[in-house]
């Protein structure tokens, strides 16, 4: 499902050069769930922009669902992200001046679907939010907002989903909450699923963890048996 070779990803700064990702080789099976962890600064939300397509490689190869993202235009690119992947992240990114409701239509609107909006409010009953369709934002917790990213983030169905520190901005339990309602829909959809977290205990949910340090994958783990990511 997802395959990274030797993928090196070199940014320019005030400072020179800055190598964030080192090598990195990773494949990741359709259906599997898979943690990432590391410290600040290892490249981990980096490696999730490149299997997002959001950020090209500098080197190596990234191949996602079959689609070799290095022979993709920028077209090509945006459409497979919208037909493909669902991404959450630790900010909940929802527009501010659209409701729930056309916060999770907006990708199905662009894919050109004509029930978009149906599709949207059958995504939001299944996080529980079906009473809360036109509400905004503001109106709405933090555990709700992420709520309304996860219906937005599955709504196309997508075969990959990406999930950055989900629980990064919510109290501990609205974030289990939220966590067991994504592990819930990636279970239901069988979504691939690669969620990085600096929660250890949440990793281990995950069917193997990988451990990212300066930029490279050091090792994983499966079922408490070292793996070695590759």
């Amino acid at each position: 499902m997802v395959l990274l070779e030797d993928v090196h990803l070199t940014l320019a700064s005030a400072a020179g050069a800055v190598n964030v990702l080192r090598g990195v080789s990773l494949a990741v099976g359709a259906g599997e769930t898979v943690g990432v962890v590391g410290p600040s600064g290892s490249g981990k939300s980096t490696m999730m922009m490149v299997i997002g397509g959001l950020e090209r490689p500098s080197a190596g190869r990234v191949v996602v669902d079959g689609a070799d993202l290095g022979k993709l235009g920028e077209d090509e690119l945006a459409r497979f992200r919208r037909d493909r992947v669902g991404i959450v992240f630790q900010s909940f990114h929802l527009v501010p001046t659209m409701n729930a409701i056309e916060n999770v239509a907006i990708p199905l609107e662009l894919a050109g679907r004509p029930d978009a909006f149906a599709a949207a409010a059958a995504g939001l009953e299944a996080v529980g939010l079906g009473r809360r369709l036109l509400h905004y934002p503001s109106q709405l917790s933090g555990g709700e907002q992420q709520r309304v990213a996860l219906a937005r983030a599955f709504a196309a169905g997508p075969r990959l989903l990406l999930a950055d520190e989900p629980t990064g901005n919510l109290d501990t339990a609205t974030g289990r909450l939220v966590i067991d309602l994504l592990f819930s829909l990636q279970a239901r959809h069988g979504t691939t699923l690669i969620l990085i977290t600096h929660d250890p205990a949440l990793a281990q949910r995950c069917d193997r963890t990988i451990r990212l340090a300066d930029g490279r994958v050091v090792d994983g783990e499966a079922g408490g048996v070292q793996i070695r990511a590759v």
